[in-house]
């Protein structure tokens, strides 16, 4: 067994998601693929160097997005290091990357963007109808991806008019309400749709063999398709994501004054204080906070 292979099963003893573990592994099988296309074909002959010059072909990706490397190459030579294949503790010697949590602000989509955006759905279409019911769960639920690709047909209880799931973040079950429009786009797709599958996903794929999404499929290429048929002008520099769309609903709840709780119950948030990066975009909520200068000198006169 190779020492990127015990890693792999290391990873999967830790009790480490799917996703996860792939996310980690891709990013060490980068930089061992780095290290051999340039001479570097055994642990022991890894240097601080050879790591930092992998980073420079990572230029120009968010801040962010390359502490994720460093977190992953940290994990990867402790373990090398507790295995014995290395001497020297490269993880502690890693450069340092501060990323503050939470530090961007969600971008939030216009009630008209969104319209247009459902509006250059062809619904006449099986596949749009699919994409149509996924958009619009995404937008009135603020549901993440993952839970969305992960809902079966089960999970619709028709009586009841709820969506019961157990979210693939947190493994919290969470109960939604099944407002109508998206209860007929969801019977829309089904009926008119779906292809015949044994899946009991409820949205699957529309190329044969007919199976349920791949964990990784973000919806992205489908949502960026749609921004452009739609005709769109988004502001560089932004994630629109389906992410974005969850950030809209707590945008949305946010300008007609719902209580933080409120809001943390309806995305499935363990914490309140994961739900106060919404917080970030509640500007007139902002504006009321703000000190107002000429208050500020006034009080100091006084005293």
């Amino acid at each position: 067994m190779t020492e990127y292979e015990a890693f792999c099963e290391e990873l999967v003893y830790r009790g480490y998601k799917k996703a996860t573990i792939e996310s980690n592994t891709q990013k060490v099988q980068l930089l061992i693929t780095y290290l051999a296309e340039h001479g570097v074909a055994a642990s022991e002959d890894i240097t601080i160097q050879h790591i930092e010059d992998y980073l420079k072909t990572l230029e120009g990706y968010a801040v962010k997005y390359i502490g994720t490397f460093l977190y992953v190459f940290r994990n990867y030579f402790s373990f090398l290091l507790g295995r014995g294949c290395i001497d020297q503790d490269l993880a502690a010697i890693l450069p340092k990357v501060r990323t503050p949590r939470n530090a961007s602000i969600p971008y939030v989509w216009s009630k008209e963007d969104l319209r247009k955006l459902l509006d250059a759905i062809d619904r006449e279409d099986p596949k749009g109808k699919r994409d149509y019911a996924i958009l619009l769960i995404a937008i009135r639920l603020g549901l993440r991806i993952s839970d969305i690709r992960s809902l079966k047909q089960a999970s619709i209880d028709w009586n009841r008019n709820t969506i019961n799931l157990k979210m693939v973040k947190t493994g919290q079950p969470i109960e939604l309400p099944l407002l109508k429009d998206i209860g007929w786009a969801i019977i829309d797709y089904l009926r008119n749709g779906r292809p015949s599958s044994n899946s009991e996903c409820l949205f699957i794929r529309h190329k044969a063999p007919f199976n349920a999404f791949g964990d990784r499929n973000a919806f992205s290429r489908e949502l960026h398709r749609y921004i452009l048929k739609a005709g769109l002008n988004l502001p560089d520099g932004q994630r629109h994501g389906m992410h974005s769309l969850r950030s809209t609903l707590a945008g949305n709840m946010l300008d007609v004054k719902s209580p933080l709780p409120i809001i943390s119950e309806a995305l499935g948030h363990q914490s309140v204080n994961t739900t106060g990066i919404y917080l970030k975009i509640d500007v007139e909520g902002l504006r009321k906070c703000a000190i107002d200068p000429e208050e500020v000198l006034s009080c100091e006169n006084t005293l």
